[in-house]
């Protein structure tokens, strides 16, 4: 269940208790509830994930039961979610300040495109994040 010394760079990880893989499993759910509400609503799968409940419930419980990961598998999974959440936020925030930018100097309709396939692009980045670590999670693998 867990990867070779190898693969880690850690000398053993111990096994995690099942409570918190099933945990980890609920984590990726929420996730993907906020990428799906922003795929198939009005908003875009970036502004859905960042600013979803969904979302936002699976970083407080990352943070909460983040400690009970340490020395497991699962660490890496928390620290990979983590990261795709504070990522993704970082990107949307700078995407829509080049694009407040943009808009004051009237460069205009040019970079608003890119500003939206950024967005695009971003939220597409998130999805494939949350789908590869959940596979991973489900063959008992690190992200």
């Amino acid at each position: 269940m867990t990867e070779p010394a190898s693969a880690t760079g850690a000398a053993t990880l111990r096994a995690p208790d099942p409570s918190l893989v099933s945990y980890t499993h609920w984590m990726y759910a929420l996730h993907a509830l906020s990428a799906a509400i922003g795929l198939f609503g009005s908003a875009f799968i970036i502004t859905a994930f960042v600013f979803g409940l969904p979302s936002i419930v699976a970083v407080v419980m990352n943070y909460v039961r983040r400690s009970d990961a340490r020395g497991t598998y699962l660490e890496s999974h928390f620290t990979w979610q983590l990261r795709t959440f504070w990522l993704a936020m970082l990107w949307m925030v700078v995407l829509a300040m080049l694009a407040a930018f943009f808009a004051v100097t009237l460069i205009g309709l040019p970079l608003a495109i890119v500003f939206f396939c950024g967005m695009i692009g971003v939220g597409f980045w998130a999805v494939y994040r949350i789908a590869r670590g959940w596979l991973k999670l489900k063959d008992g693998r690190q992200p």
